[in-house]
Parts: C-alpha cells; structure tokens; sequence
C-alpha cells in the first residue's frame, strides 16, 4: 500500500501575497482626509472634522487588518482565505458598532459624521481595491513557467512553418 505524497508547503496557487493596495489606499485616505478635515471643521464644525478623522482611522485599520488576516490565511492553504475573510468582517463589524455606541451622541468626536466618514472610506477602498485588481495581471493557478533558451546565446527560436503545407484557407 502507498502513502499520497505529503505537501512540501502552503498549497497556493497564487504564490507570494500582495498587500500594497494597502498602501496606495492609506495614501489616497490621508490625502482625502487632509482635505476633507478642514473643509468639515470650517464648513460644518469642530467635532464632526474630528469625526471625519476617526473614521478614516478606523477605515484604513479595518482594511489593514483584513488585507493582513487574509494574506496570513493564504499562505497556509488558499481555502482558509474565504473563512478568515468571514471572520475578520464579524470582527470589524462587531469593533464598529461597539465604537459607535461608546462615542457620545451629541459630542466630540462627531458620531453621525464618523459613521458616514466610514461608509464613504469603504466604498473608497473598495474603489482602490478594484483599480489594483484591474491593473495586474493576476493568476487563478500557478502561471506557466517561461520557456527555455535554446543553447545558442539564449536566443528563443520560434518553429518555423514548412511552406509546403501552408493551408488554403478553404
């Protein structure tokens, strides 16, 4: 009787994982956020500005965390990302509405503008989110790997097609 083969390491098809759209939206968040501030203090008031700040915190570590739990997830098998995708969101979810109900309801920092500050993060990441995936190209299996160069000065040669049986498009 044979044993199966035992696994060497992680089974995944995608290889190394790629955070940096966690950089790219923490950039774009502070950038809107360095804008969004004072446009809220002076328009609005003090306290939903400070509203607006909390919120991108809060929707730039919620992004941060599950970008971080599903990598982690993934490289130990590519099945466990949906569940720790899952849990994650239970956690955030479960994180945000115990920070709502802590903040007060007509005080500093602002809770309404701190809600919708998160609603509007989240539909901003996921806006970089879909850029990057857009932008790269990405592999559902393992990619083929490159073929090899011939002998002569690593030239790839391509085969050539013997003229005598060209096809008469017919």
């Amino acid at each position: 009787m044979t044993r199966p083969a035992a696994r060497t390491g992680p089974r995944s098809a995608a290889g190394p994982w790629d955070l940096s759209f966690l950089r790219v939206g923490a950039l774009v968040t502070g950038g809107l956020a360095l804008v969004a501030v004072p446009v809220v203090g002076l328009l609005v008031g003090w306290p939903e500005a400070l509203g607006v700040v909390l919120g991108a915190v809060v929707v730039t570590s919620f992004f941060c965390l599950s970008g971080y739990a599903i990598a982690w997830a993934g490289k130990i098998d590519d099945s466990f990302t949906l569940p720790a995708a899952l849990a994650t969101f239970m956690v955030k979810i479960i994180g945000f509405f115990v920070l709502l109900q802590a903040l007060p309801a007509d005080g500093v920092p602002d809770r309404t503008a701190t809600a919708w500050t998160v609603v509007a993060g989240a539909l901003l990441w996921s806006g970089v989110q879909a850029r990057w995936v857009w932008t790269r190209q990405l592999y559902y299996t393992a990619p083929p790997a490159p073929p090899a160069p011939s002998p002569d000065r690593g030239v790839l040669r391509q085969p050539v097609e013997d003229p005598g049986q060209a096809s008469t498009g017919g």
